[in-house]
Formats: structure tokens, C-alpha cells, sequence
């Protein structure tokens, strides 16, 4: 053992540059792998993120309007509950109506300071927060009411608060935007959040206000039983409603299934390259040290020593490499510029990060260890000094192919880096290197298919099931023709398709799903199809991915449900793309359900607008036109109105293009190394040092060039798969994939050339001046 030892510490002093360029590579693909999973955690974890920035509440208490709810006097026992860690308010507030341009939500009104609480902090997105100064009347409004409003910072919305006065109008300025870890909007389904000054609640509802109270624990298991002994503290009579967190998270996390098990995916690929780089390089420099340890057996050492010092020393290297990257990740990731920085300084507060900091480390090394151990045990196998020559690989002759291309005077640097590249020393060693190398290219021409994907629920809304971007309803209903036409006249609007929406039960009554109706056959809707055809026939529906898994059903079966106590029997001719309701719906016509019910009448109607027409112009214009008596609302987007998905996406990208790059280097590196003696002949033979820098520089370019091509097809038939297998399991339904634009994919192809050809400029030049006779295992 103590062999072993000092062969180990004689090699390490002999090959500091390769024993540095291990550890930096294991560093630099471990601090990757953290920053992988810091930004899978910010972006599978919407709410979880909102809830550790803002220091939510789990529990939020709402009393009912008057005077009579709890006051700071009441709420005081809270905080001293055992279970409670903080109190947020409590706060007056005022259920009101805003509007804007047509479009009305529903809103709760909540006094606070011109500080924002320490507790259930709303994070600003946009704007700023209020103050004393500028316009009177301000309010900050929730992200997804704000977005439902049209409303940005330096607009105005209007608010109407019903009264013991009757109903009062005021002008509110927005100042600002802002993220809470609350329940957030849903038309129809739960109010959005404002937050004003006090003195501006008491000039709005002086009398009839509530009170709201949020209570952080110090374990989200204690929330049953601290809702009941605040119930009992407070008084049950006090309370009006009460909200957890658990709801909270259900209803923000809720339409985030597809991009978790996308990002997932990512995780277990990602872990899965690095271990193929970082073995790559291990297998590398143990090849390169093929000469001697065949000294090392001539002079004693068994295979056993042999491969006990190769273990040692490496597993060293990861080892050293895990906490240096490790230790590099958690004390600079915060202050890395962008999303990336925001994710790994949010990251501890998240669960799961004291796993993924310790787990991903530990499979990382145990992976090297394994390719170690293998790369090792051929090591032991190696001859001794007689076969020693053979630790440079014997070059191939060159192709009768090559031969002819010299002969009509092709450029020998072109030749003869191609030969390097794909022949020279084993062409089974260079489609491995290859394939290595378009890994990592793979899995980001497989981000840049999700980052297309989720690019077209806002540039190409019809192809992901929402062609309507508007929705009107009216308060009298009007025949659907004077409607329709109306609503059709309004400038940007291409064609207003009447609708109805019900709830329905399956057969035996287990669940229930949306029934549609949609359109006439003279006026259909156009349906996102991705199967079979869509309905134009009596009793003829499409029906969403989800409700035909949930019925164990296919296209062009017969399907039975109950609406309103009624059967209705409806023949599935086709599948569409769904986002609503886990894809739990079956879309018909109008003149089918009016079969049943004659005096149906359109609830709705869905508008699709012109190409180019701005969603929210046109809802002023609806609103304008109707007098003012139709609520407009926007059609929710499937993609949650946020940038941060793709954000994360381009992060993945740049992780594994770091992770390409330090299999590029080894690639390089291990290929100047076996290919020495053919440089040298070459030199011998008459080329000079600048064609032989530009054999080296050729080859790489070259495989880059190949593992481009190669990893960019195998992505995107991968990606497009994996993104419709994704969106078929979360109820979406398959046909949304699509893509990246091909001048992308060219741009990536071109990137990675370029970036082999730079990264192999320095062994270039030191090759180019190597000389004929540096070492005598070169040369003999």
C-alpha cells in the first residue's frame, strides 16, 4: 500500500495540468448539476417560491363586514399560540367590483401601511408600493388580477363597493404589481387582492369593511389544529371564511404538472450527461497513462496495485472536485446575474435542498467512481514494458477515399482532419467520442422544442386550444344573431361564436366533466384538433385527452353522460387540445344540445379576434359598443402568463452547454494526445507547423460539427415526443410540441463548430511547435 502511495503522490507531481483539469471538470459539472436543480426548484415550485420570499401566512382568518369583526385587541392571543411563529394584521377590508376597459373582476380591498407587513409580504413585480406621495387614491393589484384587468402601473381601474348607502364609485390609480402566496384570481371561482392605503379605504367603505388575519406557523403539519384554536380563541361567530395554504399551492401549482415532469426529465438527463463527461475524462487520462503503467508492472506492481492507485486517485479527484463545486455553488450562485442567481438564494428555503445538495454530489461521485472503476480495471490489464508502444493507438492507413482527395489536390488540412477526426486512432473510439459529445447538444435542442412549445400559448393561442381570446357575457341575454352580429362589427373582431358550458357526470356518477357547446353548423367553433375531424353532424362532439382516459375511451366511440338530469349521448369524432379542467371536457354544437332543450340560449360568446388585433383594444371596444352591460374577460393562458418557465429553460441550456464544453476539451485533448505521432510524421513529411495546427483545429471543428448535427436531430425527434408524452399524461393531450425554428437549430449547429475550432486553438499552437524529438516514447 505504501507503493501505491508514493506512486500516486509521483504521479500527481508529475501531472499537475491533468490533475487540475480533473478536479476543475468534476467541479465544474457538480456546480452545474446544483445550479440544475436550484432552477427546478424555482420554477416546479411556483407557490413554494412566492410563499419562502414573501414569508407567507398558512392560515389567513376573514372576519365578516362590520364592526363587529375581531380587532388588534382580539387577534393578540394568536401570537401567542405555540403553534404560530408570526401574525400578519390584522387588516380592514372591502369586497369590491374593479373595472377597466369592459373587463370586471371581482376584488378584496386590504388597508396596509405605506411599509409593506413583515408577514405575507406582497412581492412587487412592477411599480412600486404605496405611499403618501403622488395621486390620492392608490392601489396595488394582484398579478393574475392585474393581468385579468389589462391593468399596468400608471393606469386607472375603476371601483364600485356596494354600501349601507347604496353602491360608490371611485377613480383608483395603480401603482404597482404584486406576487402573494394567497388564492389567486379565478373568474367566477375566488376574488383577487388590493392593497390600499387606510385612509383610502375609510373615503371608499367608512362603515361596512371586514377583517382579514394571517397566521405563519412554525410547521405547515400543525394547520388543521391551529385553525380550530384560532376559531375558538377568535369566536366561530367572528369568522367568515378561512383559507390554508393548501389551497393556496393547489390553486397556483395546480396547472404546473406538465413543466414538472418536463423539468424532471431534465434533472435525471442532465445527472446522465455529466456522469458521461466527467467519465469521459477520467477514461481519458487513465488511456493516456497506458506507457506507464506498463513500467510500473515491469518493475513489480500487481494489477490490484494497479488498479487501487487508479481508484484512489481519482475518486480524490471527484471527491475534491464535489465539495469545490459544491462550496463554489452555495457561497457565489446567489450573485450569478439573472434568474440563476435568484434561484440558488431562494434554494434553501426551498424543500428538498438539503437532498439535492448532498444527493447530487454523492450519485455524481459514485457514478465516476464507476466508470473509474471499469476504466481502472483495464488499466490493470495493460502488458509491461515490451507492449509498451502500444499505449499510443496504431494509426489507421490512410482511405483509399483520402488518397483520392489528395490525388485531386483537396486541401491535405481538410483531408487529414477529417481522418483525424472520424478514422484516426479507431473509428469505434471516434463515433464514441461523437456520441458523448451530441449528449449534451441533445438535451438542449430538447429545452429549445419545450421553450418553442410553451412560446406558442401566447404567439399561436389557436394551436394550443384557444383561438377565442375574449369572452363576453351579457347580463340580458340577446337572441344569438342580433348578438353575434353586433359583437362581429366591433373593429378586430373576426367572428363571435355563441357557447354554453355545463357540468356533466360520467356514467355510474364517479366524476364530473364540462360539457360545451360551441357554435352552430353554420357558425363553428375552430377547434385545436389533433385527431379525427371536428363536429359538424347531429351528436357529433370532440372531446379533451383527459376526459378520454378518465372514460377509457377513443376516438369514434359513443359516450354517455348526465346533464342536469337529462342523458345526452354524444358520438366522439375527434380530439382536441384542451387546457381547461385537466382536458376533462367534450365539446359539441349548440344545435346538438338544443335537441334536448329547445329554449337553450348562448351564455356566451367566444371571439375570435383578427390577426394582429390587440386583446385588450378590442375588449375596450366590446364593452364600448355593448353600453357598457357585457362583462369582457380575457381567456385564461394555459402557460400562466409567465416568462419564468422559459427563463429556466434557457439556464438548463447554458448548464449543459458547460457540460458540452468540458466533454468538448477532453475530446480534444484526448485526441492530440493519441494522435502525437502522426503530427510529428506529418512534420516529418514536409507540413508546416500552421497546416499541422490546422489538422488539430480541423478535427475539432469537424467533430463538433458532426456531434451538432447528430445531437440536434436525435433532440428534436426526442423533444417532440417527450413534450407530447408529457402533455398527454397531464390531460392537455399530444399535438402541442412543436419545434424550434430551423434557423435556431442552424444557429446551435454553427455555435458548437465555432466553439470546438476556438477551444482547440491552444493545443493547436503547442502542437504546431512541438518538436520532432520531445520524448523518446514519440519517436521510438
Amino acid at each position: 500500500m505504501r507503493a501505491t502511495w508514493r506512486w500516486v503522490h509521483s504521479d500527481l507531481r508529475t501531472h499537475r495540468g491533468e490533475a487540475l483539469f480533473a478536479v476543475l471538470a468534476s467541479a465544474g459539472v457538480i456546480a452545474s448539476l446544483l445550479l440544475a436543480a436550484a432552477l427546478l426548484g424555482y420554477a416546479v415550485s411556483p407557490w413554494q417560491r412566492v410563499f419562502q420570499q414573501s414569508q407567507g401566512s398558512h392560515v389567513w382568518l376573514h372576519g365578516r363586514e362590520g364592526r363587529e369583526g375581531f380587532d388588534a385587541a382580539a387577534v393578540a392571543p394568536l401570537a401567542a399560540l405555540d403553534e404560530v411563529a408570526a401574525v400578519s394584521g390584522p387588516f380592514r377590508t372591502a369586497a369590491a367590483t374593479l373595472e377597466t376597459g369592459g373587463t370586471r373582476a371581482g376584488v378584496v380591498l386590504r388597508a396596509t401601511g405605506a411599509r409593506p407587513p413583515d408577514t405575507a409580504r406582497p412581492l412587487l413585480t412592477e411599480g412600486r408600493w404605496l405611499t403618501t406621495d403622488g395621486p390620492r387614491d392608490q392601489v396595488v393589484l394582484e398579478r393574475t388580477l392585474a393581468r385579468t384587468l389589462w391593468a399596468e402601473p400608471g393606469e386607472t381601474v375603476t371601483v364600485t363597493l356596494t354600501g349601507r348607502r347604496g353602491p360608490t364609485t371611485r377613480t383608483l390609480h395603480v401603482v404597482g404589481v404584486a406576487e402573494t402566496a394567497e388564492p389567486r384570481y379565478r373568474a367566477g371561482q375566488g376574488d383577487g387582492v388590493g392593497w390600499l392605503l387606510p385612509e383610502t379605504l375609510d373615503r371608499l367603505a367608512p362603515a361596512a369593511t371586514g377583517q382579514s388575519v394571517g397566521l405563519r406557523l412554525k410547521h405547515a403539519d400543525d394547520t388543521d389544529y391551529t385553525v380550530q384554536r384560532a376559531v375558538t380563541l377568535l369566536g366561530a361567530e367572528r369568522i367568515d371564511q378561512v383559507t390554508t395554504w393548501q389551497r393556496a399551492k393547489a390553486d397556483l401549482g395546480g396547472d404546473d404538472r406538465l413543466l414538472g415532469q418536463i423539468f424532471a426529465a431534465f434533472g435525471l438527463a442532465a445527472l446522465l450527461a455529466a456522469a458521461v463527461a466527467v467519465a469521459g475524462a477520467v477514461r481519458a487520462r487513465i488511456r493516456g497513462q497506458a506507457g506507464d503503467i506498463a513500467v510500473l508492472k515491469a518493475v513489480g506492481f500487481t494489477p490490484g496495485q494497479v488498479i487501487r492507485g487508479f481508484l484512489l486517485q481519482h475518486l480524490g479527484f471527484a471527491v475534491a472536485g464535489a465539495a469545490l463545486g459544491t462550496a463554489a455553488t452555495l457561497a457565489c450562485g446567489r450573485w450569478i446575474p439573472g434568474r440563476v442567481g435568484a434561484a440558488v438564494a431562494l434554494w434553501p428555503r426551498l424543500p428538498g435542498h438539503r437532498l439535492a445538495v448532498t444527493g447530487v454530489p454523492v450519485v455524481a461521485v459514485l457514478l465516476i467512481a464507476a466508470a473509474t472503476a471499469l476504466a481502472a480495471w483495464r488499466a490493470g490489464r495493460v502488458p509491461p514494458v515490451p507492449a509498451a508502444r502500444q499505449a499510443h493507438p496504431v494509426a489507421r492507413p490512410l482511405s483509399a477515399l483520402g488518397r483520392r482527395a489528395l490525388g485531386r489536390r483537396l486541401s491535405p488540412v481538410l483531408v487529414l482532419g477529417w481522418r483525424s477526426a472520424f478514422t484516426a486512432p479507431g473509428r469505434a473510439r471516434a463515433l464514441g467520442a461523437t456520441a458523448r459529445l451530441a449528449l449534451p447538444i441533445a438535451l438542449m435542442t430538447v429545452a429549445l422544442v419545450a421553450w418553442s412549445t410553451l412560446g406558442q400559448f401566447r404567439t399561436d393561442p389557436a394551436r394550443v386550444g384557444r383561438a377565442a381570446a375574449l369572452t363576453v357575457r351579457t347580463a340580458e341575454p340577446r337572441p344569438a344573431a342580433a348578438a353575434a352580429a353586433a359583437l362581429e362589427a366591433v373593429p378586430g373582431v373576426a367572428d363571435a361564436v355563441p357557447g354554453a358550458e355545463f357540468p356533466a357526470l360520467v356514467p355510474g356518477q364517479t366524476a364530473t366533466i364540462t360539457l360545451r357547446g360551441l357554435g352552430t353548423a353554420d357558425d363553428p367553433y375552430p377547434h385545436a384538433i389533433a385527431e379525427g375531424r371536428a363536429p359538424t353532424g347531429p351528436d357529433e362532439a370532440v372531446a379533451g385527452q383527459g376526459l378520454l382516459d378518465l372514460l377509457g375511451v377513443r376516438v369514434g366511440e359513443w359516450v354517455r353522460m348526465t346533464v342536469g338530469g337529462r342523458p345526452q349521448i354524444l358520438h366522439l369524432v375527434g380530439r382536441s387540445i384542451e387546457p381547461d379542467h385537466g382536458g376533462r371536457v367534450v365539446s359539441t354544437t349548440l344545435d346538438t344540445l338544443r335537441d334536448g332543450a329547445p329554449d337553450l340560449r348562448p351564455a356566451f360568446h367566444a371571439l375570435v379576434l383578427r390577426p394582429g388585433a390587440d386583446p385588450r383594444r378590442t375588449a375596450a371596444a366590446v364593452a364600448a359598443a355593448t353600453g357598457g352591460d357585457a362583462e369582457v374577460r380575457a381567456t385564461a393562458d394555459p402557460a400562466g402568463g409567465e416568462d419564468a418557465p422559459r427563463g429556466v429553460l434557457a439556464a438548463l441550456a447554458a448548464v449543459l452547454a458547460l457540460i458540452a464544453l468540458v466533454e468538448l476539451l477532453t475530446l480534444i485533448g484526448t485526441g492530440v494526445r493519441d494522435r502525437a505521432r502522426d503530427l510529428l510524421a506529418l512534420r516529418a513529411i514536409g507540413l508546416t507547423p500552421r497546416q499541422i495546427g490546422a489538422v488539430v483545429v480541423t478535427a475539432a471543428a469537424l467533430t463538433a460539427l458532426a456531434a451538432a448535427v447528430l445531437g440536434t436531430a436525435l433532440g428534436a425527434a426526442l423533444g417532440h415526443r417527450l413534450v407530447d408524452a408529457e402533455a398527454a399524461a397531464t390531460g392537455l393531450g399530444a399535438g402541442v410540441a412543436r419545434l424550434p425554428d430551423p434557423l435556431l437549430l442552424g444557429a446551435l449547429v454553427l455555435a458548437a463548430t465555432a466553439t470546438g475550432a476556438l477551444a482547440a486553438l491552444a493545443p493547436a499552437v503547442r502542437t504546431a511547435r512541438h518538436r520532432l524529438a520531445d520524448s523518446p516514447g514519440e519517436t521510438f
